[in-house]
């Protein structure tokens, strides 16, 4: 290839005859093993749900025999949980800005925890009901912060792989229950 030298510039005087083989590809960018294992363990807080509304819906005839309530108040015990999960939700935001999405998480789980210790000490439907009202609020603790923490902690690069996660793991609430 001849190159010529016109006003301090060269300039090439044969067309540049570059092959396919001289462009590199563009190489993939790794993948954060620390990213993926944090947003697999954070979503796994969507089970959280799932496994509570499974375990109390068979838990359901044991416990209308055993406190002797109507079949009105077994229902308002199971679909209560929503409503409480979406109180949870509220204040999960504030709390999640106050000590942190990693924070906020554990905070979660450990509320579900004492939930659920409430709930199989329970004798009587209003000590049942704050055992539920309880877990509720960290159900809907670990449902709103979980993908946030996820989007924060995954690189751009996998973003939204790494955000699906919560959706794709749903399933899993069938199959564990």
């Amino acid at each position: 290839m001849a190159a010529a030298e016109s006003n301090g510039v060269l300039v090439s005087t044969a067309a540049d005859s570059k092959t396919l083989a001289d462009f590199e590809p563009a190489k993939k960018p790794r993948r954060n093993k620390f990213a993926l294992a944090c947003s697999i363990l954070a979503s796994l807080a969507s089970i959280l749900l799932g496994y509570d509304i499974g375990v109390m819906s068979g838990a359901m005839i044991f416990i209308q025999d055993d406190l002797k309530i109507s079949d009105v108040k077994v229902e308002i015990l199971a679909g209560i949980l929503d409503l409480y999960c979406l109180i949870g939700s509220f204040a999960a935001g504030r709390t999640s800005d106050w000590i942190g999405r990693r924070y906020t998480i554990v905070v979660s789980a450990a509320i579900f925890f004492v939930g659920a210790i409430l709930m199989g000490f329970a004798t009587n439907y209003a000590f049942l009901m704050v055992g539920r009202f309880v877990a509720g609020i960290g159900v809907g603790f670990a449902l709103m912060i979980a993908p946030v923490y996820t989007a924060e902690v995954s690189p751009a690069s996998s973003r939204g792989f790494l955000t699906s996660f919560p959706e794709v793991l749903k399933p899993l609430n069938s199959i564990l229950v």
